[in-house]
């Protein structure tokens, strides 16, 4: 049987639509799904649910990364000017 690829939004609404009541079973049976993998679903879903109400913050990572490009392209813009300076002098 060939594995199916689900969309992180159709999870998310065949979840939802546990959420609000409809019967798990039948539910299951229309997506052709086991039980268990909607609650594996479902219980991921809970868990990230936080993750909604988060405002953007730039990690502590991504924040480094961000200063060491900046700080790169600085490097290459001196460097190119350098290079066009000693091309005058030749």
């Amino acid at each position: 049987m060939k594995r199916r690829n689900w969309t992180s939004e159709k999870k998310a609404l065949v979840v939802l639509e546990g959420l609000r009541g409809r019967q798990i079973a039948e539910l299951c049976s229309e997506h052709g799904i086991s039980q268990s993998q909607y609650y594996q679903w479902r219980d991921l879903f809970l868990h990230n649910a936080a993750r909604a109400f988060e405002t953007e913050k730039t990690d502590e990572k991504t924040a480094r990364l961000k200063n060491e490009n900046a700080r790169l392209k600085a490097m290459v813009g001196e460097l190119t000017m350098e290079l066009k300076k000693s091309e005058e002098w030749e």
